[in-house]
């Protein structure tokens, strides 16, 4: 069973749509609604969310902001968009963020509803070769060395790009490969797979079909919305080449950073969900020209030496860390005191901005120069709560105050601690406290 999210700031339309999906006979638990971007965020932080169908033109925050700030929030929710406007733009942004499909409104009713089946039929199927790894593993079939004829080149290039690139006739071989960026960024996959004489239920042929399967799927989410080339590294590693043209890097750096932040969770997600291995996810910086990936290659191995530090944490990017602060590789006690540095800038901001209406996640962590993903990790393990939670504590108990002690009433309590409406704040209120504003008024 799935549920399902229903968002435009026109109310009878998510009343239509919510009725639509009700009686659809589809396999569908809950249905939830909501009138703006920020109230839709507060529903995907606080609920369990599968699907989100989403106008794309809203007042404060568009569709597309959702999608970005939700697959951040929760990167297994999958989207479909609707607009009253066929804008190829639009519709671009949207499939680049993931979208599963662009409607057109006034909506065709069967045809939503097939868009919504075909979405949830497949959210929960692997690809084809998985499920040839998943009913084959033990068993004898031939696994191919993804682009065998390449792999060399390509482990030459991450580690030595000038001995490639000033060689003619390898250059023709890159060329096949259509890595002409020009900006360009690598992410390591580690997968956890012990020594055959430690651990005997691991067989040196399980370590390749392991390694064979988590390629697949790194493939498989990588296809659909990022040019790349994946390949096996030294160190029973997987390596992706991830690359941008001049026009699809039009988006600011901070924003492909977080999209890149998003695709290392979910790879983490996938691999875990389908071969139970915490794989650990290394991600390097965006530089511009091929003659920087070996630094990117070293970015990218850097970044997953930090589950070392962070055994519970398993998506690094290296950006957040400082490294240039240190001569050495940091201590543990140098680590422990920047993370806390991190968390009480973070928490000193919240506090004085909680009532901001539109605050969120990557706000607080652009403030603090790491990723939302690693501020919120930093966030639970220090304060033993969710970031998000915390903003939510201090807004209702503000306006419990309020509440209690002064005669505002409902909007402009609402108002006062950073809600857009007055009644997606008594939801919110009603959730934590468990009665409304006006039976605790009374």
């Amino acid at each position: 069973m799935f549920n399902i999210l229903v968002v435009d700031d026109e109310p009878l339309i998510c009343k239509g749509l919510s009725s639509l999906l009700a009686s659809s006979g589809l396999e569908i638990d809950r249905i939830y609604t909501a009138n703006s971007g920020f109230e839709a965020l507060d529903c995907i932080r606080m609920e369990e969310v599968d699907l989100l169908v989403t106008d794309i033109q809203m007042r404060a925050m568009s569709g597309i902001e959702l999608m970005q700030h939700a697959k951040l929030a929760k990167p297994w929710v999958q989207t479909i968009i609707i607009s009253a406007h066929e804008t190829f733009q639009y519709a671009q942004m949207a499939v680049r963020l993931g979208a599963k499909d662009y409607l057109i409104k006034p909506l065709n009713s069967e045809h939503f509803l097939d868009s919504v089946r075909s979405v949830l039929l497949k959210m929960d199927k692997p690809s084809p070769e998985l499920a040839i790894f998943m009913a084959g593993i033990g068993k004898s079939f031939r696994l191919e060395e993804p682009l065998p004829e390449y792999s060399k080149l390509l482990n030459t290039l991450i580690q030595e790009p000038s001995s490639v690139l000033d060689d003619e006739e390898t250059l023709r071989k890159l060329d096949e490969l259509k890595l002409r960026g020009p900006f360009f960024s690598v992410i390591k996959i580690k997968l956890p797979l012990p020594e055959e004489n430690k651990m005997q239920q691991y067989t040196s042929r399980d370590r390749e079909l392991l390694r064979y399967a988590a390629l697949n799927i790194a493939k498989e989410l990588l296809d659909q919305e990022w040019s790349t080339v994946a390949f096996y590294s030294p160190e029973e590693e997987i390596t992706v080449v991830i690359q941008w043209d001049e026009k699809n890097y039009e988006e600011s750096a901070t924003g492909q950073i977080n999209r890149l932040d998003v695709l290392g969770r979910s790879l983490h997600l996938n691999i875990h969900k389908y071969l139970y291995l915490n794989a650990v996810i290394g991600i390097s910086q965006i530089l511009k020209g091929l003659s920087f990936m070996d630094v990117l290659n070293r970015q990218a191995a850097k970044a997953i030496q930090w589950n070392k530090e962070h055994s519970d944490h398993f998506v690094f990017y290296y950006g957040d860390f400082n490294w240039s602060s240190y001569a050495a590789d940091p201590s543990p006690e140098d680590i422990y005191t920047h993370s806390n540095l991190i968390v009480q800038k973070a928490k000193a901001y919240i506090d004085e901005n909680y009532a901001q209406k539109g605050l969120t996640i990557h706000e607080v962590a652009k403030k603090n120069h790491v990723s939302p993903n690693y501020l919120s990790y930093l966030f639970k393990k220090n304060t033993g709560h969710n970031l998000w939670e915390y903003v939510i504590k201090l807004r209702m108990e503000e306006s419990r105050e309020m509440i209690l002690s002064t005669d505002l009433r409902r909007y402009e309590i609402a108002e006062r601690v950073g809600y857009e409406s007055p009644e997606h704040f008594s939801k919110i209120f009603k959730k934590y406290y468990g009665i409304s504003p006006s039976e605790l008024k009374k």
